[in-house]
């Protein structure tokens, strides 16, 4: 069951769970599923947390638990690519790179307990230059939903050599088909990862005001898309530290949302920004040093202090370097309120402009504070995107609390929709009307995604109800 639940979590528990050790158990076990009509929720790790966990749309759906599927079948160093199985965590490969001295980095997220190609397959990220994680994704070997095996791209050819350097093959590439969906089960992926650098550097901002929102997502949207940063980085509010190294009950014992006097003080003892975000850089030296100095020309005028840039180039100590290592730490947030903890996300993707973001902030921090539950946001940059990531907590043995986050959360997709911003990812409880915001021509893709579904799997095994799809309920779009 979600151990984050909005609720007991019985409304969408699981009727059993089935754990295959290899590609032709899960063959089986999906031919099975035709056989008698059982439906079945694939997971790599199980640590989608905040999203449903290993829980189900549907309840009585089948777990299947891909995590004994832990193999990593090859790295290549020279092309620089691994190949591994959905219950490979970032933690394993991390270590395998590590204990045969590899000189090749990888992106992790931020709770990196989970499984790589799980994170990938979601559209989740890391934050170095291979940071989207979904995008190195190359060559994947997917169980369809009959029981018959596929492999994209190039590895449609027997014998490929050129399966895990080249995406698309010839014809149509379907490796999309298959990310943040329920048209197969993927059991193999091949995933690019970093040569490791001659030089990296990194440095962490502090922004004090509120505002500050405005005139920084301008500067650094500029700086991604001409790639002076190359990487996916986190622009987050000071609740970002506090749920993390402490507990609201060290604050403040009050009813609703935290007072801004209390916000100040949180900033002031930690001695934080409003908002912070940490940056890198990393390639040759003359590079390096190169994006050092334009961001720091752009940033410092708005600032009250200098860039403290850290350096780092082989055989200095690898936490100098801005290399991706996995960490739980932030897992810790979820205590910020005591009790059971939990939490939910809502994360609207938006353009990079400061004068929407600052919008978008002032109306998200209203809505928090209209539910009485405190306001932890980020702004995640992407190339020419911004996911705008809140991060809504509460204590799941509160039930007023649990019912206001619920209520909260309905409301920031009705407002995100008429403000245009769609959700990219969303917890099972609410992917039925996420998928349904995506309103165009009379929900045209999810009409389109239902008819892919229907041709693929008509008994509806996989996954039903995933991302809106499949649930072929009367009255649903299809």
């Amino acid at each position: 069951m979600d151990a984050y639940a909005l609720g007991d979590g019985r409304n969408r528990a699981p009727g059993a769970a089935v754990a295959p050790a290899s590609q032709e158990e899960v063959q089986a076990i999906v031919r099975l599923a035709n056989e008698h009509r059982i439906p079945l929720w694939p997971v790599g790790r199980g640590k989608n947390l905040g999203y449903g966990g290993t829980s189900t749309v549907m309840p009585g759906t089948v777990v299947l638990d891909m995590g004994r599927m832990n193999r990593i079948l090859h790295v290549d160093e020279k092309h620089a690519y691994c190949v591994v199985e959905p219950g490979v965590g970032f933690f394993d490969l991390y270590n395998y790179l590590k204990d045969n001295n590899i000189p090749l980095w990888m992106a992790v997220p931020g709770n990196s307990w989970g499984s790589m190609i799980g994170n990938a397959l979601e559209r989740g990220i890391g934050y170095t230059a291979y940071g989207d994680n979904v995008e190195q994704l190359c060559g994947m070997e997917v169980v369809m939903p009959d029981g018959d095996l596929l492999r994209t791209g190039l590895g449609a050819m027997d014998g490929s050599k050129g399966t895990y350097h080249y995406k698309y093959g010839y014809g149509p590439s379907w490796d999309q088909m298959f990310v943040q969906s329920n048209f197969g089960i993927v059991t193999k992926a091949g995933i690019w990862l970093q040569p490791e650098p001659q030089m990296s550097a990194k440095v962490g901002i502090s922004l004090p005001a509120f505002t500050d929102i405005g005139w920084a997502i301008d500067k650094l949207g500029d700086l991604r898309r001409r790639d002076v940063i190359r990487h996916n980085f986190v622009f987050g509010n000071y609740m970002h530290e506090a749920a993390v190294y402490s507990q609201r009950s060290d604050w403040y014992d009050g009813e609703g949302a935290l007072p801004d006097a209390i916000s100040q003080k949180i900033i002031d003892k930690y001695g934080m920004g409003w908002w912070s975000f940490r940056l890198n850089v990393a390639g040759g030296p003359g590079m390096v040093e190169a994006h050092m100095k334009e961001i720091s020309d752009a940033l410092e005028p708005q600032l009250d202090y200098k860039l403290d840039w850290t350096t780092w180039k082989p055989g200095d100590p690898i936490e100098k370097s801005a290399r991706g290592i996995p960490s739980v730490t932030a897992l810790q947030i979820v205590n910020w309120y005591g009790g059971r903890g939990g939490h939910i996300g809502f994360s609207p993707v938006m353009p990079q402009d400061g004068e929407q973001a600052l919008a978008q902030a002032t109306r998200m921090k209203g809505r928090f504070e209209e539910y009485g539950l405190d306001y932890y946001t980020s702004f995640t940059m992407g190339r020419r995107h911004i996911n705008n990531v809140n991060l809504i907590l509460y204590n799941r043995d509160n039930a007023d609390m649990v019912s206001r986050a619920r209520g909260l959360f309905n409301t920031l997709i009705e407002d995100s929709a008429a403000n245009g911003y769609g959700e990219y990812r969303t917890h099972i409880d609410f992917m039925e009307p996420v998928a349904k915001s995506y309103d165009f021509n009379n929900n045209a893709q999810l009409r389109f995604n239902e008819k892919i579904k229907q041709a693929l799997d008509p008994n509806g095994v996989i996954a039903p109800g995933k991302y809106g799809i499949g649930t072929f309920r009367e009255g649903d779009a299809a």
